[in-house]
């Protein structure tokens, strides 16, 4: 096999970011939960939410630790592998880069005053406000990496001469085209993922203890959140489609598989496509794309053949993005299902079937992000600057790019292996119970 410099530094920026977003939807979700948790605890008076808040906030730093490391990786290959591109684009997205910093020191800081500070207060709401640094602190560090990412979809705020980058308009290159709906995407998608992974683990708690209150409430606060989140998502998905129709054409296209403009256009499920470009065993749902792109049942949609073979997409993508709608329609099914239970039926316990739907939303939720990302990122290609600088030629030309592959896999699964291993051994040496009994909560059945 021939060393393709260019192929081994997608490669290891795909793992790192692969691995860094998983901490960094946490980061940005669990910080709500929390939130979520402390002022249902005051609200209420309740103190078993009060003990969500704090459990959930001892856990949270961990990942946040992880997400650091990983995000400080991100950061450095982008340098070593990427430096044509960050010498032509770094100057116009300093601003936002620079910020994300900031926002992250923000958000340490207050996060640990907020872990410091529980029961210091003579007034709880008091605590409670510290809280909202730290969910301001992490969204906006979300927000402005955010608006990197969009930068790369729809470049504007700079002029390109000769390989030189000049009128550089930080503001502009930071607001673009791209940055409300990625951005807000990137908020709704990370806030509904972390409901579903802490409703994940308050479910196998239940399929353990099925008499647990604790987790009862857990369960019952975090999937309101996801529906209300995965509802959020959806709305914003579908105005996420209306951008592409109108400023990436192409990866809406290559989404669908849609080769020829025309009216009335469908939406494809899954399928095969052959060589002449036939589906073959896809759902087509009528209309579903025209209203998708245009919200007109008889609108135009633009073909993938209108741009040249060279700059579209892998039509590889069509399947990673029907795989992240699928699981995104099944996670909001299943959380309507959660609160309609609760609030309808009244039902005194989840059903085993139930909370096994709900053990595996946690999973799906991490794995609908990953699919939505490479979509994102897949779906953008040829390019890494769309209409200015192909992936091809932002890349190094470093001849050690396998080698440093090799070594961020060790320690990814290093870091990998010692995050679960801290977890678990934190909250299997903190019990529920005894946490209850030391603060004068009596953990019975619940009513």
């Amino acid at each position: 096999m021939t060393y393709d410099p260019v192929l081994y530094s997608r490669m290891l920026t795909e793992l790192t970011f692969a691995f860094h977003i998983i901490f960094a939807t946490v980061g940005v979700g669990i910080p709500i939960m929390i939130a979520f948790a402390e002022w249902s605890g005051i609200k209420r008076n309740d103190p078993y939410y009060l003990l969500l808040a704090r459990r959930w906030a001892r856990g949270f730093v961990i990942t946040v630790a992880v997400g650091v490391v990983t995000g400080t990786a991100i950061g450095l290959q982008l340098s070593l592998l990427w430096p044509s591109f960050m010498r032509v684009a770094g100057q116009a997205i300093a601003l936002p880069l620079f910020m994300e910093t900031f926002a992250f020191f923000f958000e340490a800081i207050f996060l640990g005053i907020y872990l410091y500070t529980w029961d210091r207060f003579r007034k709880p709401i008091t605590h409670f406000l510290l809280s909202i640094p730290v969910m301001l602190g992490s969204s906006a560090s979300a927000f402005f990496i955010t608006t990197v990412n969009a930068f790369m979809n729809t470049p504007q705020g700079f002029k390109l001469n000769n390989g030189s980058i000049t009128d550089i308009k930080p503001l502009i290159a930071m607001f673009n085209p791209a940055t409300p709906t990625k951005v807000a995407h990137v908020l709704s998608s990370a806030y509904m993922t972390s409901a579903f992974v802490l409703a994940a683990i308050a479910g196998a708690a239940l399929l353990k203890k099925r008499e647990s209150l604790y987790h009862r409430k857990a369960l019952k606060l975090t999937m309101i959140a996801a529906l209300i989140f995965s509802i959020t998502t959806a709305l914003i998905g579908d105005l996420s489609g209306k951008f592409l129709a109108k400023y990436q054409p192409e990866k809406l296209a290559a989404a669908e598989w849609h080769f020829e403009t025309a009216r009335q256009v469908p939406l494809v499920l899954g399928g095969i496509l052959t060589e002449d470009h036939k589906i073959k065993y896809g759902l087509k749902i009528p209309f579903a794309l025209s209203i998708l792109a245009h919200d007109n049942p008889n609108s135009e949609v633009k073909g993938l053949n209108e741009t040249p073979v060279a700059e579209r997409p892998p039509l590889i993508v069509h399947y990673y993005f029907d795989s992240m709608v699928t699981i995104g329609i099944f996670l909001t099914v299943l959380s309507m299902a959660s609160v309609w239970m609760v609030y309808k039926l009244k039902s005194v316990q989840y059903p085993s079937w139930l909370l096994k739907l709900i053990v595996l939303s946690g999973p799906l939720a991490i794995i609908g992000i990953e699919l939505g990302w490479i979509y994102a990122e897949v779906g953008r290609q040829p390019w890494i600057l769309r209409g200015y600088m192909k992936t091809v030629h932002g890349a190094t030309t470093s001849t050690h790019v396998d080698l440093m592959l090799l070594l961020f896999c060790i320690l990814y699964v290093a870091i990998g292996l010692t995050l679960v291993k801290v977890l678990r051994k934190m909250f299997k040496n903190s019990d529920v119970q005894e946490e209850l009994k030391s603060r004068g909560i009596e953990g019975g059945p619940a009513q």
